[in-house]
């Protein structure tokens, strides 16, 4: 299969290395270098994924991350040339799937993009799901065309949002680990660490909890890890 990829960075040079770099790998680069070259872009191909320079003009690399969610679930990877732990949490606040960090080495990239193209669901437990819809209460996931609806009315997820969500409702009242969401949901070579467990299921909440702050869905079990209830 080839894939769609999106590259999106005013530096030039580095999007050249990138893309030659994808095409020897057999994908298909488009690429952009401001916000809302990128945006455009994005709305009018479906891409297998996307990655996306922090620091851009026009729009930054944030802002055309959230404006991406808003219409697509792509897995994006945020490029930050800034080392804080602050600005990759806030790329994953954002709706980004993944972050890195520059300097990087393209092995490291290459390496990153392929775990989240093969990553698409395929983790044992998800895989194991036989139904084409789940409905707990108000919550209902269709499986198929993973959509999630709350109270009858459609939300937007990112695919990792998706697949914790789905993971959750097939599992209820099983307590998971961040560790081991971290591994099931990001796979066991995620060079990342529990903190982007974190911010994935804050969002998830924001989006499926009509009171975040006392969710009557994921529940925390302190020191241990959440649960769906």
């Amino acid at each position: 299969m080839a894939y769609d990829i999106l590259v999106v960075d005013d530096e030039k040079l580095i999007v050249k290395g990138i893309k030659f770099s994808l095409e020897q790998e057999g994908m298909q680069v488009d690429t952009a270098f401001d916000g809302d070259e990128a945006l455009n872009l994005a709305q009018n191909k479906d891409y297998n994924l996307i990655i996306l320079d922090v620091m851009l003009p026009k729009k930054d690399g944030l802002e055309v991350c959230q404006l991406i969610r808003e219409f697509s679930n792509v897995p994006i990877i945020m490029v930050t040339a800034k080392g804080e732990d602050m600005d990759k949490i806030m790329g994953l606040e954002y709706g980004a799937d993944d972050y890195i960090t520059k300097p990087f080495n393209i092995l490291e990239l290459k390496a990153r993009i392929k775990a989240i193209l093969r990553r698409s669901v395929k983790k044992v437990e998800i895989e194991s799901i036989k139904t084409d819809s789940i409905k707990i209460r108000d919550i209902e996931i269709d499986i198929e065309s993973r959509r999630a609806f709350i109270d009858g009315k459609e939300t937007n997820l990112t695919a990792k949002e998706f697949d914790l969500l789905m993971l959750f409702m097939k599992n209820p009242g099983k307590v998971y680990s961040r560790d081991s969401l971290l591994n099931i949901i990001w796979g066991k070579t995620y060079p990342g660490d529990a903190r982007a467990v974190d911010v994935h299921v804050r969002r998830l909440r924001e989006k499926i909890e009509l009171n975040p702050s006392e969710p009557k869905y994921i529940h925390t079990k302190w020191g241990v890890g959440y649960y769906f209830q």
